[in-house]
């Protein structure tokens, strides 16, 4: 038990489990290898609409620093906990190492319900995010991108927060920012296109006929719908 177990924790941990056993990692490297590096938990105080102070809590976890600065996305969702973050920034770390990329995985993650709360307020919390998080977080150290519940918008506010703070405009801070703002044509577009190619080349190492195939295509957010469409221009 650690202070990160839980249903999401727990299933990176079993997965971490497998792999090593077949790879025939020591025992003494392991815990190495699977617990996160740093995890921060802040206190989000904003002033709400009808004059009141809400709370939130929010987390950044940066797994391993080994290959370079941490990367990965914030979400805002009222699922998030330190657990699901931390078994986010683990998967983070393994995607980046599969593809020879020079990062370690982070995530973050603020514990809200976005239908409850209104944009003023939504801009409020992104940025008393970040501003909790400047300690932690730069372009050498963590770089934080969209997830569930933000969006290019959201990483505008995170930039120029960040900024404010650093005295000049820091683009590298975020990715996945507006265009106008020193993001990148695609970025939108990238993760579920992505998940269409994967798909693509899984069905040609299977000797899968694309003509006959289906795909089910769970959620329709950014990522869904994406895939969905990519996936439709595959043939599915």
């Amino acid at each position: 038990m650690t202070v990160y177990s839980g249903p999401v924790f727990d299933m990176a941990v079993n997965q971490f489990a497998v792999i090593a056993n077949y790879l025939e990692i020591p025992m003494d490297e392991r815990d190495r290898l699977l617990l996160p590096k740093r995890a921060i938990t802040v206190s989000c105080p904003i002033h709400c609409d009808d004059g009141t102070v809400a709370v939130f809590e929010g987390y950044r976890v940066q797994h391993h620093l080994t290959l370079g600065p941490t990367k990965g996305g914030t979400r805002f969702a009222p699922s998030v906990d330190i657990g699901e973050i931390a078994a986010l920034a683990i998967w983070m770390s393994w995607k980046c190492a599969l593809v020879g990329l020079p990062y370690g995985g982070a995530k973050g993650g603020v514990r809200v319900d976005l239908s409850t709360i209104s944009k003023r307020e939504l801009e409020a919390l992104s940025r008393r995010y970040m501003q909790e998080m400047i300690p932690f977080v730069g372009p050498h150290t963590d770089v934080m991108a969209p997830d569930m519940g933000t969006n290019e918008q959201v990483m505008a506010w995170f930039m120029d927060t960040y900024s404010m703070y650093q005295g000049q405009t820091v683009t590298e801070i975020v990715t996945g920012k507006p265009v106008a703002s020193g993001g990148t044509l695609g970025r939108r577009e990238a993760t579920g296109r992505g998940v269409a190619y994967l798909a693509r080349r899984v069905m040609k190492e299977l000797s899968i006929d694309a003509n006959n195939a289906t795909a089910v295509v769970q959620g329709f957010g950014n990522v869904g719908s994406y895939a969905a469409l990519g996936l439709h221009r595959f043939g599915l």
